[in-house]
């Protein structure tokens, strides 16, 4: 029986795919239907009166993802009247009407320019009792004017642009996000100053392209001054940003992140190939001698920046020199991390309908080298910080092996994932115990491809705003605009539980 159907409030659940946009757009997503009068659903509630599923379209699994979860959620929805499932994001907005074909037990359909109309969706869908489908072409109101609930005390994002004007052939994006939009720079810092007020400590700023923030409104140097100003809000410690495309990088932005204190020492700059062939054929308008000349002008200006990328392998066309050509950049680059990916190609992008598709056996043999090389990197890059001290944001679900182990887990300035022993800060309900969001100097005592260690007590420990709110069960939420949308979706019943927040779905 759903809460609804018991008399209690109606809940939710939101179930989210893909990148962090998508991971934005579910803290909307949360917002409006708080603010529309739902209760988010316990940890152990498996039937919710509303699951919202934000979905991703770049991968060519996403569709066979959706569609198996859709299936298995169909007789939880027939034993329980007056369930609701809504499908939004990027599949839905290249899928539409023919999810509800496929899966006729969906509710309602949005796309990614209407986040802001699910509430209404969801009650009209509830009132005609027929499937709701609403995508929208382009973008009704830029998503941050909508209220939002934070999934964390002590890291938020804050979206600077929606959208993308770069034409890459395998990404299909820009058809699903729209044109580039930009948010003025007074509102970014507003949102970012909210959150601070709140506790949190690091902002990460977001767009499909973050170099080329301010083509809108005239202004190319935009983003490097928008760093600076993060520069001058006090209680802001950290701040990163993704991802930057090469094309647009001005040696202003370096000099904005050497310069203001509170930028990371840490950049994601997709390569994606090697090849300038390969490059070429993709619509990357850069070639691996401008890419490599970015990362020198970085490590000349931050020698301790930690560089991190997406490569795709498998490209059609790609050819083993190509490949070779990409092992080449992967070693001169000397990347702390690297995202890689097997091409997947994806109906209605110039690439899936190229000559030179390779075979599954090619692709995945280059695959596994490329990942061999790039731990072998990782590695030894890790290893050099063997012995050194580092400042640790202590964060939750970094380490899946914590409470086996009894370490914490947070990110260092870098980036870098770091597990570290507690000592006698480790034991719950003592004085001084360490909290998500506080802050840890330790020093590191070992080094694996992707993680570092720090076995011995933490050299110093700073309790933070952030933490108490971790402690306290609050999460930080940034009112929005409603723009007219009705409180719906919730009887006028027993108000929210108190008891502390829900674990992310």
């Amino acid at each position: 029986m759903t809460t609804a159907a018991a008399g209690g409030p109606r809940t939710y659940q939101v179930r989210t795919y893909g990148c962090q946009m998508n991971v934005h757009d579910s803290e909307r997503i949360s917002g409006l239907l708080e603010q529309a009068g739902y209760v988010r659903a316990g940890e152990a509630d498996d039937t919710p009166d509303v699951v919202v599923f934000n979905t991703c379209a770049v991968r060519e699994n996403a569709d066979n993802r959706l569609y198996g979860n859709l299936g298995h959620l169909r007789p939880v929805k027939d034993r329980h009247p007056g369930m609701q499932i809504a499908v939004g994001g990027c599949l839905a907005q290249k899928d539409r009407g023919d999810i509800v074909r496929k899966a006729p037990w969906v509710d309602v359909v949005f796309g990614t320019h209407n986040i802001g109309s699910l509430p209404v969706l969801l009650e009209r869908a509830r009132h005609n009792a027929a499937a709701e489908v609403e995508i929208l072409e382009a973008l009704d109101v830029f998503p941050s004017t909508l209220p939002t609930r934070r999934e964390s005390t002590y890291a938020g994002w804050v979206s600077i642009s929606v959208g993308c004007n770069n034409t890459c052939t395998f990404c299909i994006v820009p058809s699903l996000r729209g044109r580039e939009r930009d948010r003025r720079p007074g509102d970014v810092l507003s949102e970012v100053r909210a959150l601070v007020d709140e506790g949190v400590l690091e902002v990460t700023l977001l767009g499909q392209n973050v170099n080329s923030y301010g083509v809108e409104f005239g202004d190319r140097y935009a983003f490097g001054k928008l760093l600076r100003a993060c520069g001058e809000i006090d209680g802001l410690e950290r701040v990163r940003f993704t991802s930057p495309h090469p094309k647009d990088f001005t040696d202003d932005v370096i000099a904005a992140m050497a310069e203001t204190p509170n930028v990371c020492h840490s950049l994601h700059m997709p390569l994606q190939s090697g090849s300038d062939e390969v490059l070429r054929a993709m619509r990357r308008s850069y070639r691996s001698d401008r890419y490599l000349g970015i990362i020198e002008k970085v490590r000349a200006a931050m020698p301790d920046a930690a560089i991190t990328t997406d490569i795709i392998v498998g490209f059609p066309g790609e050819t083993e020199a190509d490949f070779a050509r990409t092992l080449e950049v992967v070693r001169e680059a000397r990347f702390s991390s690297a995202f890689t990916f097997q091409y997947s190609k994806r109906p209605g992008t110039p690439a899936a309908t190229m000559d030179g598709q390779l075979p599954k056996q090619v692709v995945q043999e280059r695959y596994e080298r490329l990942i061999a090389c790039v731990e072998e990197i990782t590695w030894a890059e890790n290893r050099k910080l063997v012995g050194e001290t580092v400042e640790v944001l202590v964060a939750v679900g970094e380490g899946r092996k914590d409470e086996r182990t009894g370490r914490m887990s947070g990110r260092a300035r870098d980036g870098r994932l770091v597990h570290f022993a507690t000592g006698e800060a480790g034991a719950k309900g003592q004085p001084g115990v360490i909290r998500p969001g506080d802050i840890v100097h330790t020093a590191i005592t070992y080094a694996a491809p992707h993680h570092l260690n720090a076995d011995g007590a933490p050299l110093s420990h700073r309790r933070t705003r952030a933490g108490d709110a971790a402690e306290a069960g609050r999460s930080p939420r940034t009112a929005g605009v409603l723009l007219g949308l009705p409180s719906v979706g919730a009887p006028a019943v027993a108000p929210a539980p108190t008891t502390g927040c829900a674990v992310s779905p």
